[in-house]
């Protein structure tokens, strides 16, 4: 038995992301709404911006990584907003640095499952040679991320590296652990690939799931980064058939909005038009 497989029996509580005891395949109503702190607006306590969340339909929310003495009063109010509102932080955010060890930390202190890491892509070296030390920099936090059960999920961004389903899923198999999978942006494939094939084939490695929209017409006519604009469920994906790989994989876990933010109406937009797009 590889020691990936192993360490999933013996986690498969924790991770709960690949839980096989859906009870029907047609449902996504085992999946939670969420919001990254970052997006909500207005000057407010971090409180304050933590009750919002909740009230506006959200079950949990997403916190950057603050890292340092400096930002230990910012992550201690992260803890005490979580702790009085009842929202839990389901993760953090830490893109591309490589400081994972301390983002496990960090994750665990405040009661969250997973970091979220972007792999870079550096273009001054080879391709193989950036390959092999971004893993290399991910097996570095492993047994930190094991020890504390807190997943390290690779997000597929605009970096030009993993850009499609299969390179990705080797990357991922090669560093060999159930702590290690994929935190799965829907709307950022659209521009090289399509979002129920990437389901298809990184299946259960997905953990968590990003949500935003994508407009081609609108990317091919005003620009790229345009093509985000429109609401979700108003652009290019096939939000049907996303709903159908979710369910063949039997995915339940956290889905979290990354669009543009606001304040309390605009949140509260969000969540139903996630409900809308997830069936939730």
């Amino acid at each position: 038995m590889k020691r990936r497989d192993f360490l999933c029996a013996s986690c498969a509580l924790t991770v709960g992301s690949t839980a096989t005891n859906v009870t029907a395949a047609e449902k996504t109503d085992k999946i939670k709404k969420a919001v990254k702190y970052h997006m909500v607006s207005g000057k407010l306590s971090v409180q304050e911006k933590f009750q919002m969340v909740k009230d506006s339909g959200f079950d949990g929310i997403e916190t950057r990584v603050a890292l340092g003495e400096k930002n230990k009063s910012l992550v201690d109010s992260y803890l005490e907003a979580s702790q009085k509102t009842s929202l839990p932080i389901h993760g953090v955010i830490h893109s591309d640095n490589p400081t994972l060890k301390a983002a496990v930390d960090q994750a665990n202190y405040l009661g969250a499952n997973s970091v979220l890491h972007v792999v870079p892509y550096n273009q001054k070296v080879g391709y193989f040679e950036n390959y092999q030390q971004t893993q290399s920099t991910i097996r570095a936090a492993v047994s930190r991320a094991e020890q504390k059960q807190v997943m390290i999920l690779l997000e597929n961004v605009w970096a030009t590296f993993l850009i499609d389903p299969v390179a990705m899923a080797k990357y991922i198999d090669e560093i060999n652990s159930p702590m290690v999978g994929a935190y799965f942006d829907v709307g950022n494939v659209v521009r090289w690939g399509w979002p129920p094939h990437w389901i298809e084939v990184l299946g259960s490695r997905i953990k968590k799931l990003d949500i935003k929209e994508y407009d081609l017409k609108i990317a091919m006519s005003e620009g790229m980064r345009n093509g985000f604009r429109q609401p979700l469920g108003s652009g290019s994906i096939d939000w049907k058939q996303v709903r159908k790989e979710l369910a063949e994989i039997r995915y339940e876990g956290w889905a979290t909005a990354e669009v543009k933010g606001g304040d309390r109406v605009r949140l509260t937009d969000i969540a139903f038009q996630m409900d809308d797009v997830l069936q939730i």
